[in-house]
């Protein structure tokens, strides 16, 4: 919970933070509530230490009178608790980063960068839904008839598209020391208030009355709580994890809202990034930025033009100290649209999830938390195909994506097994063969490995050399 001596320690300067995030609390009757509990607690303590003496002295009808006084106190006790412990789920975090800025809501978000250039195109640009219905990629009318409204099937290359996108991010963050995780898609309520999440956001998600349990709407949430109530190792951290999930959001309060097309659905499949770190400010906002930076480079091997916005104080959920969102190009909307966010919590989320460590010296700590959304579909095909797409209403083949992790294992592979100039020239032939993926509508892995295959063929690679070193090829052909 909100570590209230911190807040006693500065009332004035914790009134300020209420004010900018636009929360109204009485901070007042929250700290009488916990000063109420403290002496009820003395109070307990002192009649137990009475009743203990009583019995030593053999005066059991004296103690027996203090054990139902004990009784009601400890009621009383709870009943305080229970008060203070709903109010202090309210409560906002105890910090705010100097870069956020004061505002009263999402409208007052601050454009920090822009990054590439929106398509120039010569023609009016097609909506996602037309050119994915022109190529049988989504199916919503069949979605609507079987689960309800914002419900849809994507369906052969949609499918694999959105399948390749994740797995290509994905793979992109084990390359950089993140643990591959698939969680748990229906959770406690314990981890949704842990996280944040509740109290406040019980209306957007959905809950399995019998079972008390919920789905989740992110995988942040299973993996921020993956070590709830646990104390790790100083030596042990950071933490990093890449949590894939189906996520589900009932999306409540935006009916009438974005309801065309897939930008705003109730089932959605996303990679998370999640890290835990030692209590250390500056090592949190060196992570938060690499965890930007992971995101960013992704929409910039796809070519997607996006922009960051700094969220104001407005548009900071209680959690957040820190956060930032990336909204790409969307052809269609002529405008961006969010598909990625970024947030630092200190010790928020690891107080509620009692989440702590052991530092060096053997003191015990809560841990800070970070996560990132890495990518999210189907929004984030929205952006992809919307701007890879031709006059003739075609999509532009997308497997160019695949050429950089294919282009890297091919010249590793050349160096070790031909002369060296062999294979500079193998390589140049196949960078030079990148932009030739471009070509009609294609989606499948296959035919960027295919044109792989014609640039060695060209190279005069023998087919021996190629049955030499076959379990090589049939990995990469399965790229």
């Amino acid at each position: 919970m909100i570590d209230l001596r911190k807040v006693r320690e500065n009332v004035a300067g914790y009134q300020q933070i209420l004010e900018k995030r636009n929360m109204k609390l009485d901070l007042e009757s929250v700290l009488a509530l916990d000063d109420q509990r403290k002496a009820l607690q003395l109070q307990i303590d002192q009649t137990k230490a009475e009743q203990k003496q009583f019995a030593a002295q053999q005066n059991y009808q004296a103690a027996k009178e203090l054990k139902g006084k004990i009784q009601e106190l400890e009621a009383e006790h709870n009943t305080v608790t229970e008060s203070l412990q709903a109010q202090l789920l309210k409560m906002p975090n105890t910090s705010l980063h100097s870069d956020v800025p004061t505002g009263k809501d999402d409208s007052e978000n601050v454009v920090v960068k822009v990054v590439g250039e929106k398509p120039d195109f010569d023609f009016e640009p097609l909506d996602h839904m037309t050119l994915m219905k022109k190529y049988d990629m989504v199916d919503v009318e069949r979605g609507v008839k079987l689960g309800g409204a914002r419900s849809y099937f994507l369906k052969g290359d949609g499918m694999l598209l959105e399948q390749a996108v994740l797995q290509y991010t994905l793979k992109r963050l084990v390359e950089r020391g993140f643990t591959p995780m698939q969680v748990p898609n229906i959770v406690n309520p314990e981890c949704l208030i842990g996280t944040g999440y509740f109290p406040g956001g019980e209306e957007d998600a959905y809950w399995m009355e019998r079972d008390n349990q919920w789905l989740i709407g992110t995988s942040e949430i299973p993996v921020t709580a993956y070590h709830m109530n646990e104390i790790l190792d100083e030596k042990d951290l950071p933490k990093k994890y890449a949590g894939f999930s189906t996520c589900y959001r009932r999306e409540a309060g935006t009916y009438g809202k974005d309801t065309a097309g897939l930008y705003r659905v109730h089932q959605f499949q996303k990679v998370e990034q999640v890290m835990i770190l030692p209590a250390d400010e500056k090592m949190s906002d060196q992570y938060y930025n690499i965890l930007l930076e992971n995101a960013m480079s992704v929409l910039e091997d796809f070519e997607i033009p996006y922009r960051k916005l700094q969220l104001c104080t407005g548009d900071l959920a209680i959690g957040k100290y820190n956060s930032a969102d990336l909204e790409c190009w969307m052809p269609s909307r002529n405008s961006y649209g969010e598909t990625h966010s970024v947030t630092a919590f200190l010790d928020f989320q690891a107080r509620r999830l009692n989440l702590r460590y052991r530092d060096s010296e053997g003191n015990i700590k809560y841990c800070y938390t970070l996560n990132n959304t890495a990518i999210a579909t189907p929004r984030f095909l929205i952006a992809l195909i919307e701007n890879h797409q031709t006059k003739e209403a075609q999509i532009i083949n997308l497997s160019f994506f695949d050429f950089r992790i294919a282009k890297t294992k091919v010249r590793v592979f050349l160096q070790k097994t031909c002369k060296q100039k062999l294979s500079k020239t193998i390589w140049w032939l196949t960078y030079q063969k990148k932009h030739q993926f471009l070509t009609k509508y294609s989606l499948h892995h296959s035919q960027a490995s295919s044109q792989l295959h014609v640039c060695l063929l060209v190279c005069n690679l023998t087919r021996s050399l190629l049955e030499q070193h076959k379990l090589f090829y049939s990995y990469l052909l399965d790229i």
